[in-house]
């Protein structure tokens, strides 16, 4: 019996699969990448929501930081300025009495200019010291005699050594012009009473480094501020400051001739 002949085309059909097999997985090894790449785009939307909280003002970009720090030196004006009144009253010594006075000048002239930069760029403020610094208030209120102006001196100075460190990061950081001159302000406030309160010789210096490395987060991000429930941000009259000049495009270049 004779054997049948091989049947045309298998050959080439074989061959044809084994080029299909081959492009198709050469397709899927340069597909997979970008199928990998597109999973890997959840970040990015992370990214892009974080810019949109950046806001655009005639003074430049307002970003989460800059409001955060708003409401902070707001809340800073709060409880330090009635804490500079109890100081005038309740401090045994001259220097005490005259610390408490620069809380005073310094929070009541911080407090119109940033009352005035929330104004102009929308923030809404708070009208409550947050549960932190009542608690201080409160240590204060009780406290009596010498006890008073270590708890003072005290208190203070640690206050002022964690708000210092936030105050040179939003200046270093901002682009608004508002908030730069904000934290200018903010920065020469801090720097006064830092040094009259370690001019009363009451600062624990060794307890002060403690408390700081046992809490190197600078001052907490305090809780939304609804608008309802924010102060109206427009200074009293008289107590308005004076605002740097909206941010301008810089004059055309001419070409000398």
């Amino acid at each position: 019996m004779r054997p049948r002949p091989p049947i045309k085309g298998r050959g080439i059909f074989s061959g044809t699969g084994l080029v299909i097999a081959a492009l198709a997985a050469t397709a899927s090894a340069l597909l997979y990448p970008l199928w990998s790449y597109a999973d890997r785009q959840s970040p990015a939307a992370g990214a892009t929501v974080l810019s949109t909280q950046t806001v655009t003002t005639s003074y430049g970009p307002l970003s989460t930081q800059d409001q955060d720090f708003i409401t902070k030196v707001r809340l800073a004006d709060l409880w330090e300025l009635p804490a500079g009144e109890l100081a005038e009253r309740k401090g045994t010594t001259a220097a005490v009495r005259t610390a408490g006075q620069h809380l005073v000048d310094g929070h009541t002239s911080l407090d119109a200019h940033v009352r005035t930069v929330a104004t102009q760029l929308g923030v809404p403020l708070p009208n409550e010291p947050n549960t932190q610094q009542n608690q201080w208030l409160d240590t204060l209120g009780a406290a009596q005699g010498e006890d008073f102006d270590r708890q003072f001196a005290g208190i203070l100075r640690l206050a002022h050594a964690r708000v210092f460190t936030l105050v040179a990061q939003v200046r270093a950081d901002t682009q608004n012009s508002l908030v730069r001159d904000l934290a200018d302000d903010a920065n020469a406030t801090v720097l006064d009473h830092i040094k009259v309160m370690e001019a009363t010789g009451y600062v624990d210096f060794a307890a002060l480094a403690k408390e700081l490395a046992a809490s190197p987060t600078p001052v907490p991000t305090p809780p939304a501020v609804a608008p309802s429930a924010a102060v109206p941000v427009t200074p009293e009259p008289g107590e308005s400051y004076s605002m740097p000049p909206a941010t301008t495009s810089p004059p055309p270049q001419t070409s000398s001739p």
